[in-house]
């Protein structure tokens, strides 16, 4: 979608199409609020806060909705002698998927794929000290924690970990409007960036945004129309 039809669409949502009041939506306002909406409709529905309880995954509508944001991209790990630590995550993370990585050892060489699940920080120990769940090479089985900004896979020192892979839901990207000062970094920017978002999510987005507006504008019953709007066909 277009940034003028978005522009449109919410100055519409909120009755200010051709108004010259004081309220007048500037569009690096629209820019903004779309922008926000953005990224709390994606946490919102990532997470299953919406009127249905769904999470990322657990109707094929989530799934379509969400797919655009899901990456993955190899990351460096670097030997702790317990454990395996990455890099910085990158800069667009958003939330945690799952990381795969192979494993070998001194007297095996051939890479074997291994089962890794995100574990609790505040588990660590138990975990560590547990046969049943402590790094186990020849269950190919492991865990990973995530601690400032960096990922951990443990191993014990009993194997070393290569051709590791983050899968993760990236920030939407902002929209930018030709000739409109950037809200975020201050910067006019030369072309448009449009959403990656499907049309039809936009319309949702939208209505969302037009709620923030509403609400910073006072204008209860724009917020109130624009809130369930979205919430029902969400």
């Amino acid at each position: 979608m277009l940034n003028s039809t978005i522009l449109l669409k919410v100055k519409q949502r909120i009755n200010k199409l051709d108004s010259q009041d004081y309220d007048n939506i500037q569009p690096w306002m629209i820019v903004e609020a779309f922008n926000k909406a953005q990224v709390e409709w994606c946490r919102r529905n990532l997470h299953g806060i919406n009127i249905v309880k769904e999470g990322d995954e657990q109707s094929t509508r989530r799934i379509d909705d969400l797919e655009i944001l899901l990456v993955t991209t190899p990351i460096i790990m670097n030997d702790r002698q317990t454990y395996y630590e990455s890099n910085n995550k990158p800069g667009d993370y958003l939330q945690w998927k799952r990381v795969s990585a192979n494993a070998t050892t001194e007297c095996c060489k051939d890479p074997r794929t291994m089962v890794i699940y995100l574990a609790e920080q505040a588990n660590l120990d138990e975990l560590l000290r547990d046969k049943n769940k402590q790094p186990n090479f020849e269950w190919a089985e492991t865990f990973a924690t995530q601690k400032s900004g960096k990922i951990q896979i443990y191993t014990n020192g009993l194997f070393a970990i290569t051709n590791t892979e983050l899968t993760y839901y990236k920030q939407p990207r902002k929209i930018e409007i030709a000739g409109i000062k950037d809200p975020y970094t201050g910067l006019v920017p030369a072309t448009d960036i449009l959403s990656e978002l499907k049309d039809d999510l936009i319309e949702v987005i939208i209505d969302d945004a037009a709620e923030i507006i509403a609400g910073d504008i006072d204008s209860f019953n724009q917020m109130q129309r624009t809130n369930q709007t979205a919430e029902n066909n969400n």
